[in-house]
């Protein structure tokens, strides 16, 4: 055999492998996972062609190929083996031992005491760190613990916050928050600056939780003409209708602005996303919004996403019929976040981007089970490993990517979150909405006023989505 093409490799593979039986009472070895691994990525990695050790004619034969596979002690070594460049280009692909965890995150249930937090180094000190809250999800173990958007915490369970405990005491499934406060000991100089107790202990256990991605919805009337806010935390599967049903508000309120607030959505489902893009929009249906391009072997897979005037369900999309929105996004806004930005980009007449630079992601993945299909249906019962590789880079009508290091902010409307003054989510005062009103209003003033609250100089340790690397992405359904 002199060259093994995808699909010979598979049914080859399958042919030698005599544990991979559709039998639950039989467990799968490493190689029989790794050989799903390798088939998996043979076929959809989107950087294969980068990669010799997926090229289609690296075995002569099945010997060899099977040497292969025993060469790597777990699956997970081989799968990361075959990532393109991970510290710069292909930072996102994963693999897991446990698809049921992963499918219920994809559907915003996860394990959380609802807080998400930024840490940052600590006032005149080498070693120390402090955290700052930056949303707590309703009705969550932090929110029912009175915890709020911009509360401070110096240690937790009486333990200082260092660099190097910080994951170690994060990562627990309960603890004790130690408040804290930042005490400028009432002078300009920050060489005197330090957190300090609040001597209040808060304690916090996390529990499966299912997000609400739709966060927020406000109209405010600003000038006369009515202006929609909506903080959106993650494209999921299946929040369309609920969407559509604030559109449905917007619409019948005669919203003539719209803010959409993506600051600490990580992504999710590309077809959501599209949905979105027609709600802003409806004076496009049928054109492009989004393309997904394989990789060569794939070239027939390339998909087009457009504009729609109606939900899968057959619904009616209610669309505002805007040319210009705004969009808050930071450091943590990614993937689906940022393929909205980039889809309406060559449409609208300006897309003017609040905040920060976002991820840079601009690749989609699917999960990939062992099935032979690689779908859900048929997935092999003697585990529970799945693959989400990316496998697909996406781009808007004109071909163009999100750059690696992220979409940035609009000249003039650069902000970064300080941390001392985050203010309240929704609030008409929190800095980054009212950057956004500033302009609807036309008042440079309020403006400059604003931005010259932008972040101090504080030194970013670590987010708290860090701790959850798995959730967000563009995902293909």
């Amino acid at each position: 055999m002199n060259k093994l093409n995808a699909l010979i490799l598979i049914f080859a593979a399958l042919l030698f492998t005599n544990c991979f039986e559709d039998n639950d009472d039989i467990a799968a070895t490493d190689n029989d996972i790794n050989d799903f691994v390798y088939s998996g990525m043979n076929i959809f990695y989107l950087y294969k062609d980068n990669i010799p050790n997926l090229a289609d004619n690296r075995f002569s034969n099945n010997a060899e190929y099977r040497a292969f596979l025993n060469s790597f002690d777990s699956p997970f070594n081989l799968f990361n083996s075959f990532l393109y460049q991970p510290d710069t280009v292909d930072r996102f692909s994963w693999i897991v031992d446990d698809y049921l965890a992963l499918e219920q995150q994809f559907q915003g249930n996860t394990i959380t005491n609802g807080m998400e937090y930024a840490l940052f180094a600590a006032p005149n000190s080498a070693t120390e760190g402090f955290g700052v809250i930056r949303l707590v999800l309703p009705n969550s173990p932090a929110d029912n613990a009175g915890l709020k958007r911009g509360d401070i915490f110096y240690a937790i369970d009486g333990q200082r916050l260092t660099n190097n405990n910080l994951r170690t005491l994060l990562g627990q499934d309960s603890y004790t928050l130690n408040l804290g406060f930042y005490n400028d000991k009432n002078t300009a100089e920050t060489t005197d600056d330090s957190i300090d107790p609040l001597n209040e202990d808060i304690p916090v256990g996390k529990v499966q939780y299912t997000e609400d991605p739709i966060y927020d919805t406000q109209i405010i009337n600003v000038g006369g003409e009515n202006v929609g806010y909506l903080m959106y935390n993650g494209f999921t599967s299946g929040s369309e209708n609920e969407l559509n049903t604030v559109f449905a508000d917007f619409k019948s309120n005669n919203v003539q602005h719209l803010v959409v607030d993506l600051r600490y959505n990580p992504g999710g489902s590309v077809s959501t996303t599209a949905y979105l893009a027609s709600m802003i929009t409806g004076q496009y249906t049928g054109e492009v919004f989004e393309k997904l391009i394989y990789n060569s072997t794939l070239q027939n897979n390339n998909t087009d996403f457009n504009f729609a005037s109606k939900l899968d369900d057959g619904t009616t999309i209610n669309s505002l019929g805007l040319n210009k929105i705004y969009v808050l996004a930071t450091g943590s806004s990614a993937s689906a976040s940022e393929g909205l930005i980039n889809g309406l980009e060559p449409y609208l007449e300006n897309v003017v981007k609040i905040g920060s630079n976002t991820v840079g992601k601009t690749q989609a993945s699917r999960t990939l089970y062992d099935s032979p299909d690689f779908g859900r249906q048929g997935a092999n019962p003697s585990h529970t490993y799945a693959m989400q590789p990316l496998i697909a880079n996406g781009v808007n009508k004109n071909n163009e990517t999100v750059p690696g290091d992220g979409l940035p902010p609009s000249i003039g409307f650069e902000y970064d979150e300080n941390p001392l003054n985050y203010g309240v989510l929704g609030d008409v005062n929190e800095p980054m909405l009212a950057l956004a009103l500033a302009d609807i209003e036309d008042s440079m003033a309020k403006f400059q006023a604003i931005k010259s609250k932008s972040a101090q100089s504080f030194k970013l340790l670590m987010e708290s989505n860090e701790l959850n690397p798995l959730e967000g992405g563009m995902i293909i359904d």
